[in-house]
């Protein structure tokens, strides 16, 4: 461990810039190391948790955590279905998906039913309660959005968006994103 407290920045480069460095005899100066701020992924970063934070103590407010809310809004979709399904459309694995639905019927927003051909397999499905909680959480979703980005002309806004979710695709990312 490092107890040199000079930023990291003046110690050394990124190891592929101080191996460089090392080669050419040449020092790494602080100017030639990039700021965190220069970094598209730390301004994406940097917002999202914000984002995520704030929408998190609205969903807490309601007696749920953002991965209940994200399985009662599939499910609220999907409607009757059952926990594969539930976990491939939501992009999380079976065990974290069952999990949240033990939650979710503990707290009287699911049930789960056996399904008779097969004691292994269950049917889940929203109560009336967790079905009422949707629409609330939906739109408290709609208008975190809004606070954050609702500033931003809508072209820029569908812009950033397209932007985002090509991103996605080229990377092949599927999860949902939950923390």
């Amino acid at each position: 461990m490092n107890h040199d407290f000079q930023p990291a920045a003046v110690r050394s480069a990124t190891p592929a810039k101080a191996s460089s460095a090392a080669n050419d005899a040449s020092p790494v100066h602080a100017a030639d190391v990039s700021e965190l701020e220069a970094h598209l992924g730390y301004w994406l970063r940097f917002i999202s948790n914000h984002v995520s934070q704030s929408f998190q103590k609205k969903t807490e407010a309601n007696g749920v955590t953002v991965s209940e809310w994200v399985v009662l809004r599939e499910m609220f979709r999907l409607g009757c279905t059952s926990p594969t399904v539930l976990a491939q459309v939501a992009g999380m694995s079976k065990g974290a998906v069952s999990k949240l639905i033990d939650r979710l019927e503990s707290k009287g927003m699911v049930s789960k039913s056996i399904l008779l051909a097969d004691r292994r397999q269950h049917s889940i499905e929203l109560t009336t309660e967790g079905e009422a909680l949707v629409p609330v959480l939906a739109d408290m979703a709609d208008r975190n959005d809004e606070e954050f980005f609702g500033q931003l002309p809508p072209e820029l806004r569908e812009n950033l968006l397209v932007a985002m979710k090509e991103v996605a695709r080229t990377h092949k990312l599927k999860s949902t994103p939950l923390n």
